[in-house]
């Protein structure tokens, strides 16, 4: 795909990290701020897993059965997509390629391996890696969470050692210790990119005209 005026941004972390609060938030201090606060959203995925108590269908994800994301999956609709403890996820092509011809800055929430399949199609995709501060506050972040038993959690912990190994991948990393200075360093990242010569070209192409008219 040509340079859009959005960015495309992705994030990955083992389970308890702290990456989707840390979306959540840099998405409301926009939009407090005002700045840019209709520019960036993140992506709605597909999943075929259960909702969780509190998520709502096409909002935090786009809710399937089996049948029918394998029948998405036939149809080359998504990005990426892989199977995570028996279930489905995957992320829209083109709903992710118009919102960045939009301008809009686009957050995908997957893992490394979705991670290496958009980056290997949109090489221009800044992935950036979260990482928990140890491992005895990951799981106990996730026991926090009060969302699944000792047997599942285990399997997460296990699994987090997984993705972690895969850190050195991800072009950027943010360690998840203190959540406010995480949240500053991840805002940075977005504001480095957005300031790229690549993108500033394509979002101010009347002003540099303007600007260089005799």
């Amino acid at each position: 795909m040509a340079h859009a005026p959005g960015n495309l941004f992705i994030l990955a972390a083992p389970s308890g990290a702290g990456k989707s609060s840390l979306i959540k938030a840099l998405l409301e201090r926009h939009s407090e701020s005002n700045m840019h606060s209709n520019e960036m959203q993140v992506s709605v995925s597909h999943t075929t897993r259960a909702p969780r108590p509190g998520e709502i269908d096409g909002q935090h994800y786009h809710f399937v059965s089996h049948q029918t994301f394998e029948a998405l999956i036939a149809q080359g609709v998504f990005f990426e997509w892989a199977e995570v403890f028996g279930n489905y996820y995957g992320t829209s092509r083109v709903v992710i390629e118009q919102t960045l011809q939009q301008g809009v800055d686009v957050f995908l929430d997957i893992d490394w391996q979705g991670a290496r399949q958009v980056k290997a199609q949109i090489p221009d995709t800044a992935t950036i890696f979260v990482a928990p501060p140890s491992k005895q506050e990951l799981r106990r972040r996730l026991t926090k969470r009060n969302q699944d038993s000792e047997q599942v959690i285990d399997e997460r912990m296990e699994k987090a050692v997984a993705e972690i190994s895969h850190y050195h991948e991800f072009d950027f990393i943010v360690v998840n210790d203190n959540f406010e200075y995480a949240l500053s360093e991840l805002d940075s990242i977005v504001s480095a990119r957005r300031l790229r010569k690549e993108k500033q070209v394509i979002r101010h192409t009347e002003l540099f005209s303007n600007l260089l008219s005799r």
